[in-house]
């Protein structure tokens, strides 16, 4: 099964603001909740951090399970997890799919990124991201004329790190 999210997707949000996760997003919440039972609703986090943030994370619950065995590593007291713990724990929502594989977006959530009707979700690897669509194009722009800067022959696979043990990609 599936531990990463891959795609994009555009979703309707109604006015409850339920909005249906992608098909192919919910395999990997499934997948990646250690309690998940067929036939029960799989368990996710959405995280809305700070004011500037533009969008909406979603992440499994293995995905913030690490998150939190990190945050914990940290000194108790330390700025540091302070930080964290504010900006992670106290700015996520516990929520689960229900029968028809959708979540609530809280009207506070919808009106922080202006939702109305239609939601953009992109994946990110362990995590997806939630825009509001408009929002996310201007933000899509910005990485294609970076891209552009780059030149011609620039490889987007070259700004992944070598990984210990391997030849460098070789």
């Amino acid at each position: 099964m599936a531990r990463r999210f891959r795609g994009q997707f555009h979703q309707k949000v109604d006015a409850k603001g339920r909005v249906s996760i992608p098909a192919l997003f919910r395999r990997v919440i499934e997948a990646c909740d250690p309690d998940h039972v067929d036939g029960q609703r799989p368990n996710l986090v959405i995280h809305f951090g700070p004011r500037t943030q533009a969008f909406l994370t979603g992440y499994t619950i293995e995905a913030m399970d690490d998150i939190d065995r990190r945050i914990d590593a940290l000194p108790r007291g330390s700025r540091a997890r302070r930080t964290l713990e504010l900006t992670v724990h106290g700015q996520s929502l516990p929520t689960q799919l229900d029968e028809d594989g959708r979540i609530v977006l809280p009207q506070r959530l919808r009106e922080r990124l202006g939702l109305e009707g239609e939601a953009f979700f992109i994946a990110a690897g362990d995590s997806f991201q939630i825009w509001k669509p408009e929002t996310f194009e201007i933000e899509e722009a910005r990485t294609e004329a970076w891209l552009e800067e780059q030149g011609p022959d620039f490889d987007p696979f070259s700004l992944l790190p070598d990984l210990p043990g391997t030849d460098g990609g070789a």
